[in-house]
């Protein structure tokens, strides 16, 4: 089976982006980070879920897909009881990125911490060519 990978991002000399096989997308987790590897909203939860959705949905166009190709998605935090606190607002900006209120598959797991210190969210999703 042919297997498509982009490899883009400030980590693009480490990992892949993303692995198209068959007709599903696995996307590495996403994070605040920026194209040229700046964090974006420290200490901003609500920014750093916005950059990394902004962060699925670029790497998604080099598949030629779209969030509404997203049919699974992991949230992991470093914070579960901050997030739980804010997760109307949260899951409103979840929305927004979607464009519409997501019928995905969702899973929320608190970790230690990710690959930088400020980062408190990263997004990992899968996707189908539909």
């Amino acid at each position: 089976m042919e297997k498509i990978v982009e490899r883009s991002g400030p980590f693009k000399d480490y990992i892949a982006e993303g692995v198209k096989v068959g007709d599903t997308v696995y996307l590495s987790g996403q994070v605040s980070l920026g194209e040229d590897g700046d964090l974006i909203g420290d200490g901003n939860l609500k920014e750093q879920v916005r950059q990394a959705y902004h962060n699925v949905k670029e790497l998604l166009k080099k598949f030629d897909l779209s969030m509404d190709n997203i049919v699974d998605e992991t949230w992991f935090v470093t914070n579960m009881k901050y997030s739980m606190e804010n997760i109307d607002e949260l899951f409103e900006i979840r929305s927004e990125c979607y464009g519409k209120f997501p019928e995905v598959a969702q899973t929320m797991i608190e970790i230690k911490s990710l690959v930088m210190p400020e980062l408190m969210i990263e997004i990992k999703c899968v996707a189908k060519t539909i």
